[in-house]
């Protein structure tokens, strides 16, 4: 069964907290805890749980590292995807750093960048190639995921060489709005706006 988009977000975030609690003597956590700790409603986490097909009981919940397995294996891919970062600025590497450290099941297998002084070079022992090797590595490495982080003017022509690349997902990090093909799976991370929508619901 397909799940919905939002239910997947849920779900990841869900087994990022329990996986900090896999290892207590009594690895059990509640519906209403984790609704509280997410500040959800106990009925929508209910919900996204029944949707995977986890059963808990009124005794003790949900066994966490049941919960934490059946999650994985509901929305991990099965032959883990390849992923490329475009652009080591601050950005880039942030992400890569964050990813390599707390993101074990995610797989990036080549950085990207224009700078010479970056280029040949390597990022958490993950090599950064010239930019316009793009097309040449993503086929060779199977990349189907691609993370942009360069400056906003060059976002368009990256993402277009993505795609001609092979790629099938993109996550967007520039300000700019990519009008992508259907069949090419985009999120776009525009923190600009997102301080924007902060500001004004605070005043």
């Amino acid at each position: 069964m397909k799940l919905p988009v939002k239910t997947v977000q849920r779900l990841s975030k869900y087994r990022r907290l329990l996986l900090k609690y896999r290892y207590l003597s009594k690895p059990y956590i509640f519906s209403h805890d984790l609704a509280r700790l997410f500040n959800l409603n106990p009925v929508q986490v209910r919900r996204d749980l029944m949707l995977i097909g986890a059963s808990g009981n009124n005794r003790n919940g949900y066994n966490i590292n049941e919960l934490i397995d059946l999650i994985s294996d509901k929305i991990d891919i099965k032959n883990c995807k390849n992923i490329a970062i475009i652009g080591m600025g601050k950005m880039g590497q942030a992400i890569l750093n964050y990813v390599t450290e707390e993101e074990k099941h995610l797989n990036i297998v080549a950085v990207f960048d224009i700078d010479s002084h970056k280029v040949n070079k390597t990022f958490e022992d993950i090599v950064c190639y010239d930019i316009r090797k793009i097309s040449e590595i993503v086929r060779k490495k199977n990349i189907l995921i691609g993370i942009i982080t360069v400056p906003s003017d060059y976002a368009v022509s990256i993402s277009n060489i993505l795609i001609e690349s092979g790629i099938k997902g993109i996550l967007n990090f520039t300000s700019v709005h990519l009008d992508l093909p259907e069949n090419i799976y985009l999120k776009e991370f525009d923190i600009i706006t997102f301080f924007d929508e902060i500001a004004f619901f605070i005043k």
